[in-house]
């Protein structure tokens, strides 16, 4: 046997080790954010809870020692209403304002240091605080990339408020496909590495697929550890499981789309190639996968269908991250974004410049004909989406930031846009952002709706977002003053609270400006141009 049980987790850090690849920097201590409190009371809030059920209000929330204990309706008017909660030593005023719960980002990393060519290693506050300021207190992090011990002591810190970070639940990489580090040979070895796993303290496991022998016993290995999984069905592995043959297996969610063309794939089991692909071609493995729905069965046939059923049937949960491929569709769009200028991390903004080699840095063939054939794939992709919603299964919100132009908390955001030009209705966006998501990550007990008994992950809006989505962003967006005949800013959310730990998101968002600034501001310039738009 392979000392892979050993590794357990680590496998990847432990080789950028050996290539003198510098680590992530660690939080270890919170700047930012006031409380918990003993009692906390908002005071008059619209409340949104996450369910799917439309807004309500005026109500009080009492928030003891971060977790909600009383939801009080208030009758009359607000100014002279009586019986309402008695005072907390803390309180928000949110007469005017909107609450919802905290966002659960369900395909998350907490930055990737494997690109230290490029000098990309911002210190994971940046992207702490980034989360915080969108609204996300909860992080499914998807692979812990960083090595497991590192993610685990992240998980510890913050789960006890020592550093300003979302919830984080560490997926762990199996190490068992051949185009990344394999460890894994033998069904054995895969059951062996997941015990070892679950002892070290993993919540789950991110899978890219592996030989169907491992991959069937791994999945099962999880059924019996409780260990939640979720699987990127990578084109490498994918022609011999495709998500409708994981989901059946146990697999817990799928993430992006891969996999499930192949499941409505009715004429072939593999998709139609071009003779001359060569997966290690970022511009082939990109491009080629913005045709694959068109070689599936049409929406409404007989094999959709069937489809859409069994995945029903088999309780299974979609993570789509619809916002990481966005740019395929409109790449001018997303590569001038308002908030690259201010937001994003110089050596990130080089790394997503044009260039061989990199991981979705693959612009240096990017045509009209791409984008063409990547909207045509959104259709059908968020047309299957919807549907599998509307029929009642279930779709959680995941960003996947940090690659193709998109920035962490600012691509979550984004995901909120897609899903409702998918056709959810924006409570139901809320609601695959929160209860959803937390369903998936086995805590629908503890966050995801704002009732008594839940942790208090609150957000604090001064506009309602169900109007625009568009205004939960940092920048905010640009809207008439009327007064003034002039243009100006809007930005909702005013607070984010995790655990009853209350987050100014102005204060947030100056200290990623800061970070960021110097950065750009550095004697040694950036090989390539800085991003040209003016600043909001």
């Amino acid at each position: 046997m392979s000392d892979a049980p050993i590794l357990a987790g680590n496998e990847l850090a432990a080789e950028r080790a050996k290539a003198g690849q510098p680590p992530l920097v660690p939080s270890t201590s919170r700047d930012r954010g006031i409380g918990p409190h003993k009692r906390l009371v908002l005071r008059g809030a619209t409340v949104i809870d996450g369910t799917g059920a439309p807004p309500i209000g005026p109500t009080d929330i009492v928030v003891e020692n971060g977790r909600i204990v009383q939801l009080k309706k208030v009758t009359g008017n607000l100014a002279t209403s009586v019986n309402r909660p008695a005072p907390g030593d803390h309180e928000i005023d949110c007469r005017g304002k909107w609450v919802t719960p905290g966002f659960v980002d369900c395909h998350a990393h907490a930055g990737v240091a494997y690109h230290a060519a490029n000098g990309w290693v911002p210190p994971v506050e940046y992207v702490y605080k980034l989360w915080l300021a969108h609204g996300v207190t909860t992080v499914r992090e998807m692979g812990s990339f960083n090595g497991l011990d590192w993610m685990l002591d992240q998980k510890k810190r913050a789960e006890a408020n020592e550093i300003a970070a979302p919830r984080l639940l560490a997926y762990s990489y199996f190490p068992a496909v051949n185009d990344m580090l394999k460890l894994i040979h033998t069904p054995e070895e895969g059951r062996a590495w997941l015990r070892k796993l679950k002892e070290r303290g993993a919540d789950g496991v991110k899978f890219f697929g592996a030989p169907p022998a491992i991959m069937e016993a791994a999945l099962d290995e999880c059924r019996k550890l409780g260990l939640k999984s979720g699987c990127h069905h990578a084109q490498m592995a994918v022609t011999r499981m495709n998500a409708l043959t994981t989901a059946g297996w146990g697999l817990t969610s799928a993430e992006h789309y891969y996999g499930l063309p192949e499941a409505l794939f009715e004429d072939r089991v593999v998709q139609n190639f071009p003779l001359d692909y060569d997966y290690n071609d970022e511009y082939f493995r990109f491009s080629v996968s913005g045709q694959m729905f068109r070689q599936g069965a049409e929406p409404g046939s007989r094999k959709w269908n069937e489809t859409l059923e069994r995945f029903l049937e088999l309780g299974f949960t979609f993570v789509p991250t619809f916002t990481i491929y966005d740019a395929n569709r409109d790449l001018m769009r997303a590569r001038q974004a308002d908030w690259h200028k201010d937001y994003t991390w110089k050596s990130m903004w080089d790394y997503f410049t044009p260039q061989r080699g990199g991981h979705g840095s693959y612009w240096y063939r990017w045509s009209t004909q791409n984008e063409i054939e990547w909207k045509e794939n959104y259709r059908l992709w968020m047309a299957f989406i919807n549907e599998y919603k509307n029929r009642g299964g279930r779709v959680c919100a995941g960003s996947d930031s940090g690659f193709i132009y998109q920035i962490f908390g600012f691509g979550y955001i984004r995901e909120l846009e897609l899903l409702q030009e998918a056709g959810f209705h924006p409570l139901e966006v809320v609601r695959a952002a929160t209860s959803q998501g937390a369903a998936l990550c086995g805590l629908e007990d503890e966050i995801g709706t704002v009732e008594v008994g839940k942790r208090a992950d609150l957000l604090v809006h001064d506009h309602n977002p169900l109007t625009d989505f568009k205004l939960l962003y940092g920048t905010g967006a640009l809207r008439l003053d009327e007064a003034t005949n002039g243009a100006t800013w809007h930005r909702g959310l005013k607070y984010t609270i995790k655990d009853g730990v209350i987050y100014d998101t102005a204060e947030l968002l100056a200290d990623v400006r800061e970070l960021v600034k110097a950065t750009w501001d550095e004697a040694v310039p950036s090989k390539y141009a800085a991003p040209q738009q003016a600043a909001p």
